[in-house]
């Protein structure tokens, strides 16, 4: 975490004093780039092209650091260096330069910031947890803040992401952040791979294999193919692929490392549905999470009005609010009683092997109808494609008809059978570390639905689970959809 003389690492140690003498050394550093780019005189002589590309690069190493600032009043688990940080903020406004301010309005578009924990607020247990996140990552990003809504699943998380990309491992750490990139590119997700550039470069990554993959080392660019079909259709992958990249030739793998690499792979992959299925927004200190214009009354998004980030809550006086509402208890109500009639039945009799594969079927017709249109697919961030090679080649709707692409039945394979074992013989402790993530993340429930309490909800989970799966192209032969 240097930039120039400036050390922002001392800041996630949890012994106080060190902490402070990193603080001081910030504050020093604030002060000297603030007296580089403060106007000094009311009539200064102009200045060379040369002066202009100077105060040019000082405004832009201080306006990083107050972006860094921003983010640490905010989000530091640690109460002395959010006050201090704030306090630095405030100085350097007094003396009439501009400091950013957050966009958005909380670490989702989808959920009011009023909803998610604030840091500060954690108890002991929460606070343990926040600052061990703090100390791997030197952020507390806004993927913790939204799972932390489910404490059990973001300790395992935390503690598998922190082996991958931290503990001995096969890789070095800027191969293991570059394969992060190209993991989250290829779902072109901008949040993750703006984040894995940052610890890339912190890491001792070349900033030039940051201009495209093709300035990657070969071997690095032998991956892409791997990539490509664990991220859209992982059972097309053969032997042929593994042992072209096991070849003993120059830019060749061990088995090691390229376990270590598919597990990365698959992690990003999957932290990349989470991302956007929980509208994560940018880190306040990365691009897109702060600006320094000053605010305006117009500037709201139509997401942020109407999830009540918008700062009004409206839905309370709102008539329209409560019949909203009343529905979604008829709605769930009958989900219920329909839960209740299929587990009768499941008790009465088992379907056939050709029953269920009808189900299957039925299922893929009914719902050709909830597939998003190609304007959304193309939609997506385009400088991201960098990182990855054939653009063209990406998610399919499964469900719809006329399209022949081959699915997978999920009989064919077993984590247990075929993939805990190999992985922990070849990378020690991450099967265990993914065997409970997985557990957890099968079997995590409140036992509530609404306002509903002591509600077995296992069949609604399987369904959610297998329908999921299912517009992926990974068959259930014995499903049973709602």
């Amino acid at each position: 975490m240097e930039e120039g003389e400036v050390r922002w690492d001392g800041l996630c140690s949890r012994d106080a004093s060190t902490r402070d003498a990193a603080l001081e050394n910030i504050r020093q550093a604030v002060l000297r780039r603030t007296a580089q780019v403060s106007p000094v005189k009311e009539d200064p002589p102009p200045e060379s092209s040369e002066g202009r590309l100077a105060s040019a690069t000082a405004l832009g190493r201080l306006n990083e650091m107050l972006a860094r600032l921003l983010m640490l009043s905010k989000r530091c688990p640690f109460r002395d260096v959010r006050e201090k940080s704030a306090s630095f903020l405030s100085n350097v406004q007094e003396l009439g330069i501009r400091i950013p301010r957050p966009l958005g309005h909380g670490p989702s578009r989808f959920i009011p910031e009023k909803e998610i924990l604030q840091v500060g607020n954690e108890d002991a247990q929460m606070h343990t947890l926040f600052a061990d996140s703090f100390a791997t990552l030197g952020r507390l990003d806004n993927i913790t803040l939204v799972m932390v809504f489910h404490p059990q699943y973001l300790g395992s998380f935390l503690k598998t992401q922190h082996y991958l990309l931290q503990m001995d491992g096969p890789l070095p750490l800027h191969y293991r952040h570059y394969i992060g990139i190209m993991a989250a590119a290829r779902h072109q997700c901008s949040y993750l791979v703006n984040l894995h550039v940052n610890d890339f470069l912190h890491v001792g990554g070349d900033p030039k294999w940051l201009n495209g993959l093709e300035n990657a080392p070969h071997k690095l660019q032998n991956l892409g193919e791997l990539n490509k079909i664990l991220a859209h259709r992982p059972w097309l992958i053969t032997k042929e692929h593994i042992e072209q990249l096991l070849k003993t030739e120059e830019h060749s793998w061990s088995l090691a490392e390229l376990i270590h690499a598919v597990v990365l792979l698959t992690h990003y992959h999957s932290l990349a549905s989470f991302t956007f299925g929980c509208g994560i927004s940018p880190e306040i200190h990365c691009e897109g999470g702060h600006t320094f214009k000053l605010p305006s009354v117009s500037n709201y998004c139509i997401c942020d009005i109407t999830n009540g980030n918008h700062g009004v809550d409206e839905t309370h006086d709102s008539p329209a609010g409560s019949i909203s509402t009343t529905e979604s208890f008829c709605e769930v109500e009958a989900l219920m009683e329909k839960m209740k009639k299929l587990q009768e039945c499941r008790d009465e009799e088992e379907a056939s092997q050709e029953e269920m594969a009808t189900r299957f079927e039925r299922e893929k017709r009914e719902s050709m109808f909830v597939c998003c249109s190609e304007d959304e697919e193309s939609a997506s961030t385009r400088d991201v494609s960098r990182h990855f090679e054939d653009t063209s080649y990406g998610y399919k709707d499964f469900s719809r008809h006329g399209m022949h692409v081959p699915t997978f039945r999920v009989q064919d394979y077993s984590w247990e059978d075929h993939g805990y074992s190999l992985v922990n013989r070849l990378y020690p402790d991450v099967g265990q570390l993914i065997d409970e993530k997985f557990h957890i993340a099968y079997d995590l429930t409140y036992n509530t639905m609404a306002m509903h309490k002591d509600v077995d909800t296992s069949m609604l989970r399987r369904a959610i689970w297998n329908y999921i799966h299912c517009m992926f192209g990974i068959r259930f032969m014995l499903i049973c959809f709602l």
